[in-house]
């Protein structure tokens, strides 16, 4: 039998990690996996875990796997990679990025990059309350997630329009709108990595804290 891959795999690349959730068909993308394990990380949850998040991906379970090998190859790409790359972003110097990809100036570019941050944002939001309805937050963070529930209505709104051929679409208008998409990027990006680092100080030490209700991030 070959020898356990956990050394080799703790150190797999975005790429990697991209091909193994491809393998065992994750119903996420990778994008909003990587927001979502954000989210799990700065979550104030006391049982949250790694494991947990992992399996969350399919749905509470781990995918159907041939070997010891392949449990070992996915848990060390997934969580001893992915999982602590991302738990460096709960450090202010160590700013968050979300996914770059590149999209045509086109309608169709235009509603899949929508869709894209939109995803990344859920995929935050489902990692942070896992199974909770609702969180005790600190001030900064509260604030921040209400800054990310206005941008995903925003990227939602946007795809809608752009996925409806009806809807008039200039190439002027389609630029214009990826302008605005870059400017609401940066803004996502700033206040994600604020909520993670929010937290992060908060499991530290005390501070007041406000309740934060799921379904009114949605």
């Amino acid at each position: 039998m070959r020898s356990p891959k956990t050394h080799a795999a703790s150190t797999a690349s975005d790429d990697q990690v991209r091909a193994l959730l491809e393998r065992y068909r994750c119903p996420i993308p990778f994008h909003a996996v990587r927001t979502r394990f954000l989210g799990g990380i700065a979550s104030p949850l006391p049982l949250d875990s790694p494991m947990r998040a992992v399996k969350a991906l399919w749905g509470g379970e781990l995918p159907a796997l041939d070997s010891l090998d392949d449990v070992n190859e996915l848990l060390a790409a997934l969580v001893m990679g992915l999982w602590n790359r991302l738990s460096r972003h709960q450090e202010r110097s160590a700013a968050f990025r979300l996914t770059r990809q590149s999209f045509p100036e086109s309608r169709e570019g235009l509603a899949a990059l929508a869709r894209l941050r939109r995803e990344e944002i859920e995929g935050f939001v489902d990692g942070l309350f896992g199974d909770a309805d609702q969180l005790d937050l600190p001030e900064r963070a509260h604030k921040a997630l209400g800054v990310l529930a206005e941008l995903r209505a925003l990227f939602e709104g946007a795809q809608v329009v752009a996925e409806d051929v009806n809807k008039p679409a200039s190439p002027r208008d389609i630029a214009t709108t990826l302008g605005h998409f870059r400017e609401m990027t940066r803004v996502a990006e700033h206040k994600t990595h604020e909520a993670v680092i929010s937290c992060a100080r908060a499991r530290r030490q005390p501070l007041q804290r406000r309740p934060v209700v799921r379904t009114s991030l949605h």
